[in-house]
């Protein structure tokens, strides 16, 4: 099988992590026959010193034409003097905007072999982690109308929902369920918010067709000391935009590390974008310290993504193999240390069976 797959390093670890993901799809390819042709292209900071914007024309034709999207990490304090409308982060919004990814998709799961490296008690974790968070991606505060006045003294952004929005958000959340353990959790503000209002009536509309599916509604302030109370007692949990944004973030330190969270951002574009969750970790850039687990977890629902399923979960397996043998980068607790661009050769070797 033939895949064409844009490459966007981006900024910080950016490239390290993409290089250790490159690693395990070229182990796939070579293990199963496929070929996979890699495009990399500018996006973020680095778009922004090469070009002067951070999202050329050239890398969203790119990515429209790919099957699909790997991405690192953009943004740091270099380029914290560009103009707000002109920093790397809009690159980012730029290309989710660009290809109609509205559904982000961020599952948390529990290695048992980190569980010492959760602050979680083990009475805790013994109930098991296995979250998918589901955020709405190109709606909600992040894009809504926004400005200064009063000579900037005065800043304002606006949450804004449309029902059409939260509809089909919702639809991916309740299909997911219905795969898994056939709850949804969705969060709002519907006490304070009109925006969450709407969301919770949509949600709830879009439930009677689901009688299999169970629905809960909780505040957001409530969803986050739930779900490091119990994270058990949650399935599926659908969120807007920034609730959502904040929440995965919380989910990924419940197993152990930032460094393990992939996400898949799907919708209107069969070229998905795959990307770990966390930042580009300017500081650790260039030390061979990164983790590069998520990023190489987004490749493996990049693989799900283009019909490959076979190929996602052995690229996944290799990764629990790598745990279980010991090996650790510095975020991951006490183990067998080894840098980013190591931790990358040994989930390749695995994948081959070498």
């Amino acid at each position: 099988m033939d895949k064409k797959i844009v490459v966007l390093a981006g900024d910080g670890i950016g490239p390290e992590i993409t290089d250790a993901a490159v690693k395990a799809l070229k182990a796939v390819a070579a293990r199963y026959g496929h070929t996979f042709t890699f495009d990399h292209r500018l996006m973020g900071g680095c778009a922004i010193d090469a070009t002067g914007v951070p999202l050329p024309d050239e890398t969203v034709a790119a990515c429209k034409a790919s099957d699909g999207v790997l991405l690192g990490a953009v943004g740091g304090p270099k380029w914290d003097d560009q103009p707000a409308e002109n920093r790397p982060e809009k690159g980012l919004l730029g290309i989710r905007s660009a290809l109609g990814l509205y559904a982000n998709l961020r599952p948390a799961v529990i290695y048992p072999a980190l569980a010492s490296a959760s602050p979680l008690k083990d009475s805790v974790l013994e109930k098991g982690v296995d979250v998918m968070v589901v955020r709405e991606l190109i709606g909600g505060i992040y894009f809504g109308p926004r400005g200064t006045k009063d000579d900037g003294r005065t800043a304002y952004d606006t949450e804004i929902y449309s029902e059409s929005e939260v509809e089909r958000i919702a639809r991916i959340a309740f299909d997911l369920a219905r795969g898994r353990r056939k709850h949804v959790t969705s969060v709002d503000k519907a006490n304070v918010l009109l925006s969450s209002r709407l969301w919770r009536r949509v949600v709830t509309k879009v439930a009677e067709g689901y009688p299999d599916v169970r629905l809960d509604h909780l505040y957001v302030d409530n969803a986050a000391m739930q779900l490091v109370k119990d994270p058990s007692q949650f399935d599926v949990l659908l969120c807007p935009n920034m609730f959502g944004d904040i929440l995965s973030d919380e989910a990924s330190q419940i197993t152990g590390s930032i460094g393990m969270l992939p996400s898949s951002s799907l919708g209107e574009c069969k070229a998905g974008l795959f990307e770990p969750i966390h930042g580009s970790a300017p500081d650790i850039a260039g030390k061979d310290i990164a983790n590069p687990i998520a990023t190489v977890l987004a490749a493996a629902m990049m693989l799900d993504n283009m019909g490959l399923a076979t190929e996602a979960r052995e690229v996944e397996k290799a990764v629990g193999r790598v745990i279980e043998k010991g090996y650790r980068t510095p975020d991951m607790g006490e183990g067998v240390r080894v840098g980013c661009e190591k931790m990358g050769d040994l989930i390749a070797q695995e994948i081959l069976g070498a």
